[in-house]
This record gives structure tokens, sequence and C-alpha cells, in this order.
């Protein structure tokens, strides 16, 4: 059952809904049958109004103040104060579309809820008075379309009706068999975390326009449309057919003004569907992208996905439900992160509040970064397409924030973003630089691009796309690094993300000279683009630049009692064990910190790593990140017993993250790009095969794996020992291989199957 997720029951909430998506095109099924509802999202449907300009006046004075704070005056807290003089105007916020409802009557019984990763079709099936059911539900990528069907065992069985709901002002239409609405979404809207008396407004003209189209094809029986929606009577099977769209142009430049061309624009997309065509062509396209890889440990599972996860928190091993975990985050990306798409944000595409947590947006201290661990290791390349995009729009944008609020070249991205591509410290002053003022994020994310190169060995892509951006983030940093006392290079103001120090006056800062966090990415970005022009045959004068500096960064510091620094003084941390491991960034996901090559830097992250996670009680997020710094470490039982943790305590009964009344999809994402830290490494010139396998997965196997230089791996093993081993490379060279006995170097020629161990 690692393939299946399944209920006897409804789902109770939009949290316990099964999600199915395109992509562009997202939705929420709860499998009700008297009165489904169907929760619709668009990915390019948000507040606003269009890009906003940064009014931020006097931003190079401020960082020149805050460096003479800093460097001169030793006063972390003004300068952590003047910071806020750096920031713009908060960011908007994601939208849920509308509901897709259907009310049909009568007492079902035998009812069963699935969601089948391998076809990306949620099913229901169900008897009403001695009728057999079926219902399936899915998202269309080829197609563009959501699919909702229902037959009967019986002919001229199905009654129903169906309409359109929306948490914003709709309109109705209603011609040549087409059922829609067109609305808008908040043309201004305040963040939930700040107050307003007038929190959400809509004005005439204003904010992105959408518009939905439903059309129903029926087998038998009548079917009448009013402005009300659709009614079907005695028919014994009804396809339901949904497209929507939206009048969002592009993140620079205003939106569409008529919603009523983007119902036009829906209903083109459904008058082209050839419907004997549709469930084939949606199910080759979803599996050419799931079975590239799968994971599989112990037996299947055979109770209800809900009982499994209750059983898992009593205290039972239920190593099937953790495969489970890995394939469902691989499903979840394809459904939401797709070539032409808008990039995964904090909760994917799937979101049913006007005012979302922290808008639903993308947040780049790490959660974005995280949405897309897997992508690569899982053989979810094209997945990773909506990221450089992404990327491309925060570097326009980021080039006007990097020249107004610092003077200075290349680009920046700062902590938050939206659809409008906001680059800038968030919070009108008004927030704390603690989250705000974090002006690495870019350095990180562009830090996906060399390693996105690594897996697939695109040279095309890096020489095209990639390098620029790498090559834009480290102008900037460049210009950004000031000379200390000591004749080191300081990256200035530097924070390490969300996490307060203590001064010696009892008071909170967070704005100082280089933390640990910014010296790991600085050193990465450098180096990353040394390794991009080798790979490009390029030589220039930036790189000779940037490998000058790279000498002249401050050193990583160990405490006396042997954790690495989190920031260049050892500040008393204001939560001992906060969220944030960014000090050990070089651990994971950077590649600096290996138990082999830099034994003092690991004992040090393992110091400091026990320190942070000594009595603590983990987010979702929190330990996927866990999981992989353990296991880089070696240290297999520790990182199982986050992720037992994480599945009593921290999923909703279908595997998606939750944690109280929160879900943000990154810790879904992370558990999948981290679990395989545990089976697989390749971050140095060694691939270590099963480096950290836990004692509870005696026996299991993996297909379609991938190791950095282009290599495609298949494991299995058996009471915990290797079992079979077979690679495929995607060019030809020699690759060091680690198996848990011994160490081999093989020559792979291009496209070649080879057994390492049979």
């Amino acid at each position: 059952m690692s393939h299946e997720l399944w209920f006897r029951t409804p789902a109770p909430d939009w949290f316990e809904a099964l999600p199915v998506g395109n992509g562009h095109l997202g939705a929420k099924v709860f499998g009700r049958v008297g009165a489904e509802r169907i929760a619709l999202n668009l990915d390019d449907v948000w507040s606003g109004d269009g890009p906003r300009e940064l009014e931020v006046t006097g931003g190079p004075e401020a960082l020149a103040d805050v460096r003479r704070l800093l460097l001169s005056d030793g006063d972390r807290l003004a300068a952590t104060e003047r910071t806020r003089d750096l920031q713009g105007p908060l960011v908007e916020s994601y939208q849920p579309l509308a509901d897709l409802l259907i009310r049909t009557v009568g007492e079902a019984c035998d009812y069963r809820r699935s969601l089948d990763l391998r076809t990306g079709v949620v099913g229901v099936d169900y008897t009403v008075a001695g009728t057999r059911f079926r219902r399936e539900t899915y998202v269309s990528a080829p197609d563009q379309v959501l699919v909702w069907t229902i037959t009967a065992d019986r002919a001229g069985a199905v009654d129903l009706d169906l309409g359109l709901e929306s948490q914003h002002p709709i309109s109705a239409f209603v011609a040549d068999g087409i059922y829609g609405a067109v609305g808008r979404a908040p043309s201004e809207l305040t963040i939930e975390y700040r107050e307003s008396p007038d929190p959400i407004q809509y004005h005439d003209g204003h904010g992105i326009g959408f518009g939905i189209a439903l059309q129903v094809h029926h087998d038998g029986g009548e079917v009448t449309l009013s402005d009300d929606g659709i009614s079907v009577r005695g028919s014994s099977s009804v396809t339901v057919l949904l497209a929507a769209a939206s009048t969002f142009a592009g993140w620079s430049v205003p939106p569409g003004r008529d919603p009523r061309t983007a119902l036009r624009a829906a209903t083109d997309v459904l008058a082209a569907v050839e419907l004997d065509k549709l469930r084939e062509r949606h199910v080759e396209d979803h599996q050419s992208l799931y079975q590239r890889a799968e994971l599989q440990l112990g037996a299947a599972g055979e109770l209800p996905t809900d009982e499994r996860i209750k059983a898992v928190a009593a205290g039972g091993n239920d190593p099937d439900l953790v495969a489970l975990t890995f394939n469902f985050g691989r499903y979840l990306l394809i459904a939401s992160s797709r070539p032409g798409t808008q990039a995964a944000n904090l909760q994917g595409i799937w979101n049913e509040d006007r005012r979302p947590m922290w808008a639903s947006d993308w947040t780049n201290n790490i959660n974005t970064q995280m949405n897309y661990w897997p992508a690569d290791v899982t053989g979810l390349g094209e997945c990773f397409e909506p990221f450089i995009d992404l990327l491309e729009g925060l570097a326009g944008s980021g080039a006007d924030t990097a020249r107004i609020l610092y003077d200075a070249p290349g680009w920046v991205s700062h902590h938050n973003s939206d659809i409008w591509r906001a680059t800038w410290p968030v919070g009108a002053g008004g927030d704390d630089p603690v989250w705000a003022m974090c002006a690495t994020c870019g350095v990180w994310m562009a830090a996906h691009l060399m390693e996105h190169y690594r897996f697939g060995q695109d040279l095309e892509l890096l020489r095209d796309r990639s390098y620029p951006l790498i090559a834009g983030a480290a102008e900037f940093v460049l210009s950004m690094l000031v000379e200390d006392g000591d004749g080191r290079l300081q990256f200035v103001p530097s924070t390490a993300p969300e996490h307060h120090f203590v001064l010696p006056s009892g008071e909170k800062a967070s704005v100082d000279l280089t933390s640990t966090f910014d010296i790991w990415l600085i050193r990465e970005l450098f180096a990353n683009l040394a390794e991009a022009e080798t790979a490009l045959g390029l030589s220039s004068e930036l790189q000779k630049r940037a490998q000058a500096a790279r000498e002249r960064l401050p050193e990583i510091g160990i405490t006396p009692d042997g954790r690495l620094h989190e920031w260049p003084t050892d500040w008393t941390p204001s939560e001992i064990n906060h969220r944030h491991q960014s000090h050990l960034y070089g651990l994971h996901p950077g590649a600096e910190i290996d138990p082999a090559r830099t034994p003092e830097w690991a004992e040090a992250a393992r110091r400091s790593l026990t320190v942070r996670t000594d009595g603590a009680t983990n987010g979702g997020w929190t330990a996927a990140w866990l999981v992989a710094l353990w296991a880089r470490l070696f240290e297999a039982e520790k990182a199982s017993e986050v992720i037992q943790d994480y599945l009593a305590r921290l999923v909703s009964d279908n595997l998606l993250h939750r944690d109280g009344d929160i879900f943000q999809i990154d810790a879904n994402f992370g558990m999948t790009g981290c679990i395989p830290e545990l089976l697989i490494q390749s971050h140095t010139d060694v691939i270590r095969l099963l480096p950290a396998l836990p004692a509870a997965w005696p026996d299991g196997s993996f297909r379609g794996l991938r190791a950095r230089g282009g290599l495609v791996l298949d494991v299995s093993w058996q009471g915990g020992q290797l079992t079979a081993a077979s690679v495929v490379a995607s060019r030809t060279g020699l690759h060091r291989i680690a198996l848990p006995d011994k160490e081999i170097v093989v020559d792979l020629a291009a496209g070649r199957p080879v057994d390492l161990m049979r």
C-alpha cells in the first residue's frame, strides 16, 4: 500500500481532503456523498493589483549607518533597529478560487475513499439503496482541466446538482452548454498577522480577475442549466469538466481588467478536450514522472491510512508508512509544480483562506528551497523548472532592490516574495528584522541551480539560464563585502534567520557581522561560480574576484564547548531549541562538512545539533531538515526517531503536514527530499550507498534515485545487508562508489546499466 492512501470515511475538514492538481489548477476533494465539496485553487490568483514600487529613500545611507554601528561602535541593537528603514511593503497573499459543490441524495454505505499515487486519481466508492457508485476526480496536465466522473451499476441511477461558490464576489454565466462564473481576487489585502479594520477590499476594475467554466457530459437522462448551476436527472454516468483561467499577465505588469477574458480562455480549454482520451492522457502524463522512482520498506500495510498513523502515534513501527510518505511527497510535487506554472508556494497550490498563514507566499529563508529538495534526487527535474522561473523573476525585481537599498549591482532577494516578485525586506518598518533582514536568501536559492546541474548535467540550461543568475548573485555579494579591522571581509548586515541573540544587557538583537549561515552561503556561491565557469569553459574577472574574496571571509568559528558558532560572537541564543538550523547549512544542504573529510567541523556540527535538539519539540519542516542533518553525520537512529515523531504528531490523516491549524507543504517535500539521505549520498566525491540505514528498515529497496554526476541507482537490501545494486549514467566517466563493506571505482558508459552487486 506504499502507493495508495485510503479511508473508510469522508474528509471531516479541508486539511483532511485529498489533493489533486496539475501545477496550475489545484483541488482538495472531500469525498462527501450527499454534499460533496471540491475546493479549488489557481496558482496565479493572488491579492494585489500589480507590482509595487519600492519607495524606500535613503537606503545606502541606512546601510552605511548599519555598517558603522557594527564595525565601529559595536552597537548591535541600534544596527538591528536601523535596518527597519530598509523595509518595503508587505507581500500579497495567495487566494482560494472557488468551491465546486455536488449534491446528491441517499444514505451511503460500504464507503471507501482513496488516492492512487500511481495514477493521480481520487476515488470514492459507495452504495446507496443497493446501487454501487464510483466517483473519480483528477486534474489533467495535458488537457488543463479538472475531471469529476460518477458511474453507477444501475442504469439511470445518477441524479445530482452542480454549483459554484466562492469567498470572492462572483457572477454566474450560462451559454452554449457551459455554466461559468467570473470574479476578482481582492486588490487590497492586509496580511493575516497584521490587524486592520477593513483587511480585505475589492475594487471594481482592479485585482486579478478569474473565470471558471463547467461542462457536463452524460450518458442518458436530462441536463438543465440555470444561473444556480447544472442539474442532472436519470443518467447512468456523468463526466464533469472544469477549466479555470485568470487575468494575471506576468509579475511586472498589472493584471488584465476584464475577467470575462479569463472565462473565454477557460471555455476554449473545454472545447479542445477529447473526452475519450482524457483519462488515458492524464495517467500517461502522470506516470511518466511518478514511475521514475519509488521507495519500498518492508511489508505493505493493509489498514486505512488514518488508522496506520494512529498506530504509529501509539508507538508502532510501520516502515511502509515511511515509504508512503516518501512517495506521497513526489506525488505532491508533480501535482503542484509543472513547467509553465508558478513555483510551489508555502502550501503548494492548495489554500482555503483569503488571509492564509504567512500569506501562503514564497518564504525564502528555507521553505521555498525545501519545496524543491526532492526534485532532482527523485527524478523530477521538470518539476524544478518553475523554481528557475521564480528566480528569474526575483532577479529582475531584485536588481532594482539591490540598487535602491544598497547601491549595489547584481540582484538580491530577502525572505518573503509573492506573485509580484517582492524582493525587499518586508514590513514597511513594522516587521522584526530577525526575519525581514535576510539579504542572502537569493544566494541560497541560486545554490539550487548548481545542484540541478550536478544531477541533470544540462550544460545548455546552465549556460543560458542558471549561470547568469549565479553570477548576478555573486556580483551583489561582492559589492556588499566590507573590510573589518582584522582585514577580513564581512557581509553586513547579516542575520541567523529568525533567531535573536541576547546581549549582555538582556536585550534581543538579530543583526550582526557575518553569521555562520552567511559564511557558508557565500563560500558556496563563490565555489559554485567557479564550478559553473569550469563546466562552461569560462574564466571571468568576476570569478577571480570571488575566489580572492573567498579567502578573506571570516573563518568558521567553534565555541569553547565544541559547537559551531551561530554568530561571530558566541551570543546566548534567545531559543536554545530554535527551529532553524542555519549555522549547520554547511552540513546540509551544503556539502562542506563531512565526517570523513572535515572531522573537526563534523564533530562541532554534531555537538551543535545535540544541544539544539535536546528537549526540543520539532515542527514539520524542522523535522525534515533534522533527518538530513543526522543522516549526513551517519546517525541513522536519531534520524529514524525524528521520522517516527513526525508521523506520530505532525501529519493529518491524509499525511499532509499539520501542526494544529497550520499546514505547510515544505514539511512533506522536505521529508521526501531528506529520507534519501539515509539511503544514498552523493554530495562528496564518493557516492555512498546505505550510509545511514535505520534498524527499523531491515528490508527494502529503492528504484530510480539520482546521484550527482548524472547517475540513476536501484538498490535492494535484506536483514540490513545490501543484496543488489545497479547504476546507469547519463555521461561516460569514472565514479567512486562506497558500498557498506568496500569502496569501488566504476567506469560507466553513458546509458549502459552496470550491476554493482547482485
